[in-house]
């Protein structure tokens, strides 16, 4: 018990040394204009694939929708379409390449911020840095893609078959209370991926629970927390105008963006604290 305290208590107290030292306020701000850069190149191929899929136009930002404030969530729909209103049906060709770069800048800046939290610099050549970005953005894909092909299927099927047995209702009301955990466990595999991967260090996967389990759950909140806030306490758009929206976007991304960094902080306490006790 004694033991467990002791632990907590140096896990705050460098966190917070490391949260002054790596300037993490600063750094998540620089991860937040990377993030709103990435935001629309990412939901662009996303929506690019549409044709492809069996899934509504309207369902392909649910998962966002979930945790969005409704300010930056209406700045998203209101962008994403006009910007796939201008482009033509060509864009699965050479002009992903570039759409996938864009999106991958995200990653890219993630990967900086998690050498930082380890002490390392980044050994890997510009190449396989830049493909490792690339390669976890369609990770990303993959995620989003299955986070809403999961809700939706899932539903219909469950939907068929408990029809056949007479328990439509009990079947639907189990669901929507399984949604949301559906959600934690698509964002923990996403969170464990990336502070597995994304490091240039050697890492077990399980060594990466720690930061997941912080980020699923501290995204989560702080989300939720945003959104009552703007919602009920704040008007951004008396303050700021017709570019209140924005605002909201970039401080949900910059909360973001401060979650994630902490979460490598604590991933790199738990791997530097083995290293010792070993």
């Amino acid at each position: 018990m004694e033991k467990n305290r002791n632990v907590r208590s140096s896990l705050i107290r460098l966190l917070w040394h490391r949260i002054v030292e790596d300037d993490l306020p600063g750094l998540s701000a620089q991860l937040a204009y990377y993030f709103l850069l990435s935001l629309f190149p990412l939901l662009i191929v996303l929506f690019t694939l549409i044709p492809y899929l069996p899934i509504p136009h309207q369902d392909m930002l649910v998962v966002i929708k979930e945790f969005a404030p409704a300010e930056a969530m209406e700045l998203i729909e209101k962008t994403v379409d006009e910007v796939m209103s201008h482009r033509s049906g060509g864009l699965l060709s050479f002009g992903i390449i570039g759409t996938l770069w864009s999106a991958s800048n995200g990653i890219n800046a993630v990967v900086r911020a998690f050498n930082k939290a380890y002490n390392v610099k980044e050994s890997r050549s510009f190449i396989i840095a830049r493909g490792t970005a690339v390669l976890l953005t369609f990770g990303m894909i993959f995620v989003f893609l299955l986070a809403i092909i999961l809700p939706i299927f899932g539903r219909e099927i469950g939907i068929y078959l408990f029809t056949q047995l007479g328990h439509t209702k009990e079947f639907i009301k189990v669901w929507n209370a399984l949604s949301l955990a559906t959600s934690v466990v698509i964002l923990f595999m996403l969170f464990t991926g990336l502070y597995w991967i994304a490091p240039n260090v050697r890492l077990r996967c399980r060594s990466a629970f720690p930061g997941a389990a912080f980020a699923t759950g501290g995204w989560i909140l702080s989300s939720f927390g945003l959104s009552v806030y703007v919602g009920n306490f704040s008007n951004y758009s008396v303050t700021y105008g017709s570019i209140g929206a924005i605002i909201v976007l970039m401080l949900w991304l910059y909360i973001s963006a401060f979650i994630i960094i902490l979460g490598g902080e604590i991933n790199a306490f738990y791997s530097e604290k083995n290293r010792t006790n070993c």
